[in-house]
């Protein structure tokens, strides 16, 4: 192995590690601004606009008449993905506990599974199969009380919209990269996000958005700024690995989303947790690289 080959080895490495700790730590910082009373769709908006203001300047120096109309369309189908997936996760750490919603953030691949199932008619092998039965079966030790009953909660419900349109996202940015680059699918996907999250706004009726006081504004700060190098990463590995096993690899903020939920919100359940969340990702990884 060569110097440069080790260099992208150890970026790509780096990237991953990076793009876990700040999905958490987003996610950390949006449950303790909702929890304060915070209205989820103003955290949304706010968080994109900063992002927004933040690539400003980059947008100056990027040629936009070289960009295609097919750019455009899955761009804008990313940032309505995008502004949807954030708004509906901020809703349910505002009625969920992090260390309950981190986990479920593994049925992405279940639902993948299934979408394979009727739009590609990609029968799952038997390793897609374990999977399910793995994620299922890690799930049990997750909840409290696990019954069926668990996925009609609030919390539950929100979470899979939020899985959902991130599944749908995560297909459109690598779209995107491939028809720009990973620089100006992160100003795409921040500028139009804010956009329909200013949208989402209306359509819920809040007539005027409050700008955070001084009280929560490092609050919004933090949670922009780990929220955009997020996006950053994301886009950095979704350019250099498979989106399948970067997906896989993105699971291990599962484990992160445990241990931040007991330290920081007192959630209980810590080692039956982390216990459901290894064979939760061992389900999910399975399905990823190997259940197609």
């Amino acid at each position: 192995m060569d110097w440069n080959n080790f260099m992208q080895i150890f970026i790509n490495i780096a990237a991953v590690f990076l793009r876990i700790m700040t999905n958490s730590l987003s996610n950390v910082f949006q449950k303790k601004l909702a929890f304060d009373g915070e209205k989820p769709v103003c955290i949304n908006f706010i968080n994109y606009l900063l992002l927004s203001v933040a690539c400003l300047p980059f947008l100056f120096i990027t040629d936009l008449s070289k960009l295609s109309g097919e750019f455009w369309f899955y761009a804008l189908l990313g940032g309505i993905a995008g502004a949807l997936c954030n708004n509906f996760m901020v809703i349910a750490l505002k009625y969920g506990e992090l260390s309950v919603l981190g986990p479920i953030n593994s049925y992405k691949a279940v639902i993948g599974l299934i979408f394979g199932m009727i739009l590609l008619h990609e029968i799952p092998n038997i390793y897609g199969i374990i999977g399910v039965i793995l994620i299922i079966f890690g799930t049990y030790f997750i909840f409290d009380n696990f019954t069926p009953s668990v996925f009609i909660r609030k919390d539950i419900k929100y979470r899979f919209l939020a899985l959902f349109f991130s599944a749908l996202e995560a297909v459109l940015i690598k779209k995107v990269i491939l028809l720009s680059s990973v620089s100006t699918s992160v100003i795409a996907s921040s500028i139009l996000g804010a956009v329909f999250s200013y949208i989402i706004i209306k359509i819920n009726g809040v007539c005027k958005v409050k700008f955070p006081d001084r009280k929560h504004s490092i609050m919004y700060i933090l949670t922009a700024l780990c929220f955009g190098l997020m996006t950053i990463t994301t886009a950095y590995v979704f350019k250099h690995i498979n989106v399948g096993y970067a997906l896989s690899l993105f699971q291990l903020s599962i484990i992160v989303n445990v241990i931040l939920g007991y330290k920081l919100f007192k959630e209980k359940n810590l080692i039956k947790k982390l216990i459901g969340s290894l064979i939760i990702l061992i389900g999910s990884a399975t399905i990823l690289i190997y259940g197609h």
